[in-house]
Order: structure tokens, then sequence, then C-alpha cells
């Protein structure tokens, strides 16, 4: 088959992806009469299209692209374990959050904030989604700049890679992405979100057949390849020779060991799952607060296979790679599994597969835009800018916020490919890492509202609220790519890094990202049980 008609095959088949994601989200949009149909599809979703919006969610193009990159650097299934805190947080979240919220009636879940504390804490919760959750998705659109790389090396050997072409195609995703969720509302995100869901899954199966089937020997090559190596899930990361303290902070420094999985990632997953409107928002669209439970813990169990699967990719790329060297192989880890795609899939399967990469970033943006949307609408537009709006007034609002959160991704996308290039760091633990700096203080004040009924105090939580943020960058020793300010100031772009840590002795341990949110949560909840809730003036949990 020459090259001419094999592209043309490839660029069919993901042309018509494009048609059909588009022609369906602006189909399912076409009755939203009100900002509660946009925003929670007028409870009326079915737990299954639940269920796969919410793994949909999860299976962001950091998971497509970014856990293989884990899996081919590291060369093990540690990172699986943190599925762990996954299951054990959904059940937590489903009878502790799930009822309070279905019950207030929210449309954005920072207005049971208002109820229970006042407007102040729920501003700035809401004020700490929104930044979070444009920072957490920037980061991830990035990589709609890797596959569309991938795909340029492929056409034009040689041909010079700059900021501008990751540029492009973070731009071409995001305005894709933004059209069908600005008309299309939260039914939009879900049903399309259920097609990507199922494509993502039988990319990443294909994809291991393929790998295997490329490496001579199949899977008793791939034994012997990594015949020694700790590829093992379970891994407590205790060096017993070491002194206790040593041990210890070594044991803190590594993202994926048990307590990691067993503390730290239960807190992050109760924090992205019970406190963020990106996914919480999904689930208020089931018709009941039992089935909007049951998709969420089943979400929980599926992130196993997925996740296992995923690493699966990365290490069987890393075996191929070792028996069929490639001069073209990307140093960029997170790149590796796009090269592999675009130069060694069969035609009309890797154009399927590439869709399914543009389906995973997709599903995750576009349900981040519908959230923010309805967060700054219902927590900002109507409260203070339009109090007395009408529906048209809101939805037109929500579609232009929409638009504008759409501009900021393409920002913090760009300057997330800088900072990747620049440090060729995995994109996960950096997209992880992101939300953890604000997340633990959201999760800190929901626990605060609906463990207490009488904690907590409107002006205080926020104060409460920025030391959470404090503690995490203080104690974490974060360290975050930023430009050089001194260089900045001669009028020079250079690359530089805020320690927030510095100056903490030597012997603390720069902690892993998925201890942030147990670090913030907790000196959250602290902080602001000091101090009590005045009678009469809020709602308090009976």
């Amino acid at each position: 088959m020459t090259s001419t008609l094999s592209l043309v095959i490839d660029g069919l088949v993901i042309l018509t992806y494009f048609v059909v994601i588009v022609g369906i989200g602006l189909y399912a949009g076409r009755k939203n009469d009100s900002l509660q149909e946009f925003a929670l599809g007028g409870h009326k979703i079915p737990w299954w299209a639940v269920l796969a919006s919410i793994i949909a969610a999860e299976t962001s193009a950091a998971t497509f692209l970014g856990t293989p990159a884990e899996g081919y650097k590291t060369l093990g299934f540690a990172y699986a374990q943190l599925a762990i805190g996954t299951i054990i947080a959904r059940v937590i979240i489903a009878y502790l959050f799930i009822a309070p919220y279905f019950q207030f009636k929210v449309q954005s879940i920072y207005e049971y904030l208002t109820l229970r504390f006042g407007p102040r804490t729920k501003d700035m919760a809401s004020g700490i989604f929104l930044l979070g959750r444009v920072l957490g998705i920037g980061v991830r659109l990035y990589l709609g700049g890797v596959i569309l790389v991938a795909i340029w090396r492929f056409l034009f050997p040689g041909a010079e890679i700059t900021m501008w072409t990751y540029f492009w195609g973070i731009v071409f995703v995001t305005l894709v992405t933004t059209a069908y969720t600005a008309v299309g509302g939260i039914k939009a995100v879900v049903w399309t979100d259920l097609i990507q869901a199922c494509l993502m899954c039988g990319a990443v199966v294909f994809a291991i057949i393929a790998i295997l089937n490329s490496i001579p020997g199949g899977l008793g090559k791939v034994g012997e390849m990594l015949d020694g190596r700790p590829v093992a899930m379970f891994q407590t990361g205790w060096e017993a020779t070491r002194p206790f303290g040593e041990a210890l902070r070594t044991m803190l420094e590594n993202p994926y060991t048990i307590l990691a999985a067993i503390l730290g990632s239960t807190f992050l997953t109760m924090a992205t799952h019970g406190t963020d409107q990106d996914m919480v928002q999904r689930m208020l669209t089931a018709e009941n607060i039992k089935k909007s439970r049951f998709s969420l813990i089943l979400s929980g169990f599926a992130d196993i296979p997925i996740v296992l699967a995923f690493l699966a990719v990365g290490i069987l790329l890393w075996v191929h790679y070792q028996i069929s060297p490639d001069p073209r192989l990307p140093a960029a880890h997170n790149e590796i599994f796009a090269h592999y795609i675009v130069h060694e899939m069969p035609v009309g399967i890797r154009g399927l597969i590439v869709a399914g990469v543009f389906a995973t970033m997709m599903g995750s943006t576009s349900a981040a835009l519908n959230a923010l949307a309805t967060s700054f609408v219902r927590d900002f537009y109507q409260p203070y800018l339009n109090k007395s709006s009408s529906d048209v007034q809101a939805i037109r609002a929500a579609r232009i916020s929409t638009v504008v959160f759409g501009c900021l991704m393409i920002v913090i996308a760009t300057a997330a490919a800088y900072a990747v290039l620049e440090t060729n760091i995995t994109i996960i633990p950096l997209a992880l890492g992101v939300l953890g700096y604000g997340y633990g203080s959201l999760l800190g004040v929901f626990l605060l509202g609906v463990l207490t009924k009488s904690r907590g105090h409107d002006v205080a939580n926020v104060a409460a609220m920025l030391l959470g943020i404090v503690a995490v960058l203080v104690l974490g020793k974060v360290k975050i790519p930023a430009l050089d300010l001194g260089a900045l100031a001669r009028f020079q772009v250079l690359p530089g890094e805020w320690n927030f840590g510095g100056f903490m002795p030597e012997w603390w341990p720069a902690i892993a990202w998925p201890y942030y949110v147990f670090i913030g949560s907790l000196t959250t909840l602290f902080v602001g049980g000091l101090f009590r809730t005045p009678t009469g003036g809020n709602l308090t949990r009976q």
C-alpha cells in the first residue's frame, strides 16, 4: 500500500471520528433551555453512561501517553498500586459527600459551602478549583501537541520541531473540544465520553497485542529481557539496610509505595472525586443517589485493569526498542508511545488509535470546561455580576466562560510543553502534583463541613485553606519550573525554578506528590476546626 493511500485512510478514520464526536455533542445539547439542563442534564443520565464518563475523565491524555511513559521509565507496575487508594476513597465519597450534594440540590458543589459556612468559604474553594482545574487540564493538554508532533515527524522527516509545533497541536484539540462543550453542556460531555471510553479501551488492548506480536519470542522474550528487574506491583519503598531516619525519608520521597497508595492516593482521590466540580458534576447527572454511588464505586474497580494495561504498553515498548532500536526514538518518555503509534501501527488502526489519543484528551477537557463554566456562573456570575440573570443570560455566560477557560488552558499547556521539553520529566507527576497544591485545602474544608456540625468559621476557613496550600508547598519542598525572575528583570526569558521549601533543613524529605492532598487537608481541617460556626448564621447538617 502506498504511503499516500495509507495517509488518506488514516486521515479519513480520524476525520470521521471528529465529525461523529462533534455531531453527537451538538445533538445532545439541543434542548439546553436552562442552566440546570446545561450543568446536570436534568438528572436523566443512566448510571452506565455516568460510569463511562467518570472513566473517560480519569483516563486523560496524561494516562494514554503518560502512564506508558511511567512503565517505560520504571519498567514496573508500582504506579498501579495507587489504584488501591482510589477504591477506598470512592467508598468514602459515596457515603459522605454525594447525599448532601443531592439533598441540597446544588449545581455547583461549592454552593454547599455557602449553606454550611458562608460566601467567603465558597468563593475561596471555588477559586481554588477554577485555578487548579485550569492548571491541571492545561498541563495534560500539552499531550495534544505531542501526538501532532509525532505525526509531523512522520510526514516530514528531519523537519525542525519547535514550540510552535506543540502550540498548534494544543490549539487544535482545545478549539474543537471547546466548540461542542460550549453548545452541548454536560449531556454532550457524558455521551461523547461514552464513545471515547470505548475507543480508548479498544486502542490500548490492540496496542498490547501489536507490540507483543512485534517482539520475537513474545511473552517469553519479554520475561527474559526483564529478568531480575523489580516489575512487581506492590513495593514498600522501605530499605531496611539504611538507618531508620534515612529509610523513612527515602520512603516518603518515593511516590509509588504501599503507604502512598493507602494514605496518599486515598486522600488525593477523595479530593479529585469528592470536592472537584469536574468529577462530581458527572455523578450529579445520575437519576438518584443510589445510582450515582454505584457508578462511582464501580469506576474505581475499573481503574485497576486500565492502569495495568497502560503500564504494560510502556514496559513492552521498552523491550521492543531494546530488540529493535530506532534512531528516531524521541528523547522524551512522554512521546515514545505516540511515536510507536504513528510509525509502526497498521494503516487504519493507526488512525483509530490516534483518534483514541484525541478522544482521551477531548473527554477530560470537555468535562473540565463544562465544570469550570458551571462553577463560574453559579459561584461568581449569578451572585455578584448579574444577580437577576435569566436562564438565557446564564447559559450565555456559561458558554462565553467556556471559551475563556479554553484560551487559558492553551496558555498553560504551552508553558507545560516548555517545562517538559527543558527537563524531560514524565507528565503524570506534573499533572497530579499541580492538583495537589490546592486540592488538600478543598478536601479539608469539605470534611470540616460534613464531619462536624459546629466547627468552622466563614472568614477563618479562608485563612485555613491558604495555610493548607502553604503547608503543601513548604513541607513538600515543592519545586515548580518557572521563569528566572532575575533574568526577567533584565528582559531575558530564561528557565528557572521556584523552590518553596528551600529553607527547610536538609534532613527533611522532599515529600512525594501523592501525599500533598493529605498534608493540605489535615492542615486546613485542623486550623478551621479551631473556630466555631456562628449559631443561626448558616445551615448546619442535621
